[in-house]
């Protein structure tokens, strides 16, 4: 494990501290769990983007068409 030091506005260091201490965690914690959060949603973003450039519009709107004409249907059978 790596140790990482970063600087922060004082208030921003006691509102963490706050977020954690309400949590029940520390802060190391806290700081590990929203590090984890940011590197998914950074990894789902770029899988999207990776995924949207090499797929086919067309296909995919007329998959969404009939997404939508079997949810209607279920619906109203």
């Amino acid at each position: 494990m790596a140790t990482l030091t970063i600087r922060l506005p004082d208030a921003h260091r006691d509102r963490l501290a706050a977020m954690a201490a309400q949590r029940g965690q520390s802060l190391n914690k806290l700081m590990e769990e929203l590090s984890v959060r940011a590197l998914t949603e950074h990894d789902t973003e770029m899988r999207f983007r990776m995924r949207a450039a090499r797929g086919d519009a067309e296909r995919g709107l007329k998959l969404l068409d009939e997404l939508d004409q079997r949810h209607a249907q279920a619906k109203n059978p």
